[in-house]
């Protein structure tokens, strides 16, 4: 997913919580969480969150009902600060120290990276493959290593954000005039090289689960192309995560095809790992909407709060339904995107609370499927 940009300025942060015994792993249970990236940038913009309860931290409200993971995109030097490495950390306190566990998404870009683009970090931009290779590694064992020493080790961990057309253009690029066996290979060595920084980060203890993303979820033919190329390469890895918003990856139908499909042809684990769906088609600001035409809505589904809040349970039964109970977790994108005084958002009637900061159902349709 890549939207837009903001500000990213001082969050203030709890005291670093230690690891706690029973930590969430994967496959211990339904991981129900969100994507809460973008918080502090609100938060600094004055951004406001309630529930029934009154006004408070979107995050506790987030746990309360019931959602028991967060998602993190980690940028490797933002511009402007924003996704960077001190500021995740941050975050990744605030979450583990109210019991969330953390499921890092490594970016391997200086901003957005997603199928239409998947710019190294300026830093890497003129090295050799071999060289980037071990770039990769090496600045992956570092960051895992800085959640180990602040006690938030995350228990997943994704090598790229969307990588149906590959990483880090145009070395590990695929697909086009890419599709080629050379070409599948680099983009093979470069994942292997992510799970060596892995693994390298906390050597003799268990590392946490390694999750290959691909945008199409609802597109079996993509993902079987994707997925088989990397089986042929060798490339070794924990669970699938596919992003699933209907007006881009298809039908609800065509994502528990494909769910169940890659769990039995792979033998595998699956995640959505990003979704959403807006609970209005109405703009609360003056930047574009991603979802704002009737015909982006899947059929079926209103855009009101009760056509969100049913689309979302219907993800998560898509999910749990997986057979050998593959089926995961589901991640909901952009939760906290709300719009704030100075910070439009183009994700304001697709995120988890409303334009108030009031949340919305969907987070109990979410969040009722951990418990």
């Amino acid at each position: 997913m890549a939207l837009g940009a903001a500000i990213l300025v001082a969050w203030p942060v709890a005291a670093p919580a230690q690891p706690k015994a029973g930590d969430a792993r994967p496959g211990d249970s339904f991981a129900a969480g969100a994507d809460v990236s973008s918080l502090p940038a609100i938060i600094a913009h004055g951004g406001v969150y309630r529930d029934e309860l009154g006004t408070g931290d979107a995050l506790s409200i987030l746990r309360r009902h019931g959602l028991r993971w967060v998602r993190l995109r980690l940028w490797h030097a933002p511009a402007d600060g924003r996704c960077g490495l001190a500021g995740t950390l941050a975050l990744a306190r605030r979450a583990h120290a109210q019991g969330f566990s953390i499921f890092l998404d490594l970016h391997y870009s200086d901003t957005w990276a997603d199928p239409g683009r998947q710019d190294p970090p300026a830093a890497w931009r003129h090295i050799r493959p071999l060289a980037l290779e071990d770039s990769v590694r090496l600045y992956t064992r570092d960051v895992l290593r800085a959640f180990l020493a602040q006690g938030t080790p995350p228990a997943l961990v994704q090598p790229g954000n969307e990588i149906t057309s590959g990483m880090l253009w145009d070395t590990g690029r695929v697909g086009g005039r890419l599709d080629t066996p050379p070409q599948w290979r680099s983009l093979g060595r470069l994942l292997k090289a992510a799970t060596r920084g892995v693994q390298e980060a906390s050597p003799g203890r268990p590392g946490p689960g390694i999750v290959l993303h691909v945008d199409q979820g609802g597109n079996r033919a993509t993902c079987r192309w994707f997925f088989d190329h990397l089986k042929d390469a060798g490339v070794e890895y924990d669970a699938i995560g596919v992003s699933f918003y209907p007006w881009w990856h298809g039908t609800l139908a065509g994502l528990r095809d494909n769910l169940d499909f890659m769990a039995e042809r792979y033998h595998k684990d699956v995640y959505v790992v990003e979704t959403a769906y807006p609970w209005t088609l109405q703009w609360f600001d003056s930047t574009a909407n991603a979802v704002g035409r009737p015909a982006q809505l899947h059929s079926g589904y209103e855009a009101s709060e009760s056509g969100q809040a049913a689309f979302v349970g219907d993800v998560v039964r898509a999910v749990r339904a997986v057979p050998r109970g593959r089926g995961r977790g589901v991640f909901y994108w952009g939760a906290e995107w709300i719009t704030a005084r100075g910070a439009g958002s183009p994700w304001e009637n697709a995120a988890l609370f409303d334009d108030r900061g009031n949340l919305l159902h969907a987070a109990d349709s979410l969040g009722t499927s951990a418990r």
